[in-house]
């Protein structure tokens, strides 16, 4: 099977660039997920491993049509390829090295029902109404805390926690964590923070996912948090076989921790990075497209492209 074949110029070349860091930037409707799925491919055909291949994406539906076109392309073996969501791959890495830092491997995972009861025991312990503060209301700002670069960085807490509740904010905070250690639990946030704290305490389970993983591939870069960022590139250390698509121009989920600078710094993270931008748009009309780009390009913080 031809993997070249019906890509355009750049397309072919972030197929073909496999060593060293890679940046390529895509803008939508460029048929980014194409050239992700054949440079996976492309991979597999050079004699690489498919279960040495490291791919994260933002859902699961995601992840699912990434995994099938692969299949489609290089057949079963591309079920051996590790694709995942960022969440799913720090469950699997926590289920199986967490025990590094005094996780067992049977935690339950809370999901925001599951939050939110804790919240309102611990609210009501307080001796606060919780239709008054409400559970979820704290859960989120609880997730805001978490996503934070300085949490991750070890900075006391109660410096990060809003002085503008007529509650104890912090002692909420300081119940909701040792509560969520007593029932063995993690939320979405910890499963990220604890993979973090994992890679950079226990130097066996990190040399072994090293050894394991030799080519990293990251979906939707502009969408990365702080603790994501880390360990893309904790993982990545030993190889720099790290490739990460995306577009600084659709990042909107700052208000959920996506970090900006994360893509927009990529070079100056790791040397020798070759960039690839995907100019040609298979969507939209060239009307479309110019209006677009004539507004785009007043952000200020972007990378030059049409």
């Amino acid at each position: 099977m031809d993997l070249l074949k019906n890509l355009n110029k750049n397309q072919k070349e972030a197929v073909l660039h496999t060593e060293g860091p890679l940046l390529i930037l895509a803008g939508a409707g460029s048929g980014k997920t194409r050239v992700i799925t054949h440079r996976i491919a492309h991979l597999i055909a050079s004699g690489v491993k498919p279960y040495q291949i490291f791919a994260v994406t933002f859902t699961n539906k995601a992840a699912e049509e990434m995994r099938n076109r692969v299949m489609n392309i290089v057949g079963t073996q591309g079920n051996s390829v590790f694709i995942k969501t960022f969440h799913s791959a720090a469950v699997y890495i926590l289920r199986r090295f967490g025990e590094d830092i005094g996780l067992t491997r049977n935690f339950t995972i809370y999901d925001g029902g599951d939050q939110k009861d804790v919240i309102k025991r611990i609210l009501i312990d307080l001796r606060l109404d919780p239709k008054k503060v409400k559970p979820s209301m704290i859960s989120s700002k609880i997730s805001e805390i978490k996503d934070k670069e300085d949490y991750l960085e070890g900075v006391d807490v109660n410096k990060l926690i809003p002085d503008y509740f007529s509650f104890n904010f912090g002692e909420i905070f300081s119940q909701y964590q040792k509560k969520m250690a007593e029932n063995n639990a993690l939320d979405f946030n910890d499963l990220l923070c604890k993979t973090v704290e994992l890679l950079r305490k226990s130097q066996s389970a990190l040399t072994e996912m090293q050894r394991m993983w030799r080519y990293f591939m990251i979906d939707e870069y502009q969408d990365t948090n702080y603790s994501q960022y880390l360990i893309a590139k904790y993982l990545s250390a030993a190889t720099k076989n790290i490739c990460v698509v995306g577009d600084d121009d659709q990042s909107i989920y700052s208000w959920r921790g996506a970090d900006i600078r994360n893509i927009l710094n990529f070079e100056k993270d790791y040397d020798s990075t070759r960039v690839i931008t995907l100019e040609e748009n298979y969507r939209s009309t060239k009307q479309i497209l110019h209006a677009a780009h004539s507004v785009i390009t007043h952000n200020e913080n972007r990378k030059e492209k049409n």
